[in-house]
């Protein structure tokens, strides 16, 4: 994780601190009956089912810690003041691929609230990470795993 802040949307920062409740809450709570029912079983040295409860655990601490040093290192990032003339951090980017002739809407985010799915990448993807700081008009070539991509940036918005 890096030494730097993180920056989160609202509506992402909010979805770690439900996500944090509930680990913290129902998640150790169930954890510790799959523990105490493991135990339950007899010889603690012998018990596969114990063991993997115990490493389930280990996974859900770590999955809390993760969130918690996220959430302090977290910055709210406010698109009412995004400059949008060129690509930042929060910017949606209409780009066409030069090479397919097709359109393609990302919208930049933190690796937290990254989304391939939902057209949200990282900041920290080659293609996020060359798009920062360009204008509408420009192209960008990008090496990608498959070779190199020219993205033509036709618009930017919030």
């Amino acid at each position: 994780m890096s030494n730097g802040p993180i920056y989160l949307t609202l509506e992402g920062r909010e979805k770690l601190e439900q996500e944090l409740r509930e680990l913290k809450t129902t998640g150790r709570k169930e954890m510790a009956a799959r523990i105490a029912e493991a135990r339950s079983h007899g010889d603690l040295k012998e018990n596969a089912e114990y063991d993997a409860a115990k490493e389930a655990q280990g996974h859900l601490e770590l999955r809390i810690a993760k969130i918690e040093e996220t959430l302090s290192k977290s910055r709210i990032l406010d698109t009412s003041n995004l400059d949008l003339n060129k690509v930042t951090v929060l910017s949606s980017v209409k780009v066409l691929d030069t090479k397919r002739s097709k359109e393609f809407v990302y919208t930049l985010v933190s690796q937290e609230e990254a989304d391939l799915a939902t057209g949200r990448i990282s900041t920290l993807s080659p293609i996020g990470k060359s798009l920062l700081g360009h204008e509408v008009g420009e192209t960008v070539d990008i090496k990608v795993p498959a070779g190199v991509l020219s993205l033509k940036i036709l618009e930017i918005t919030r």
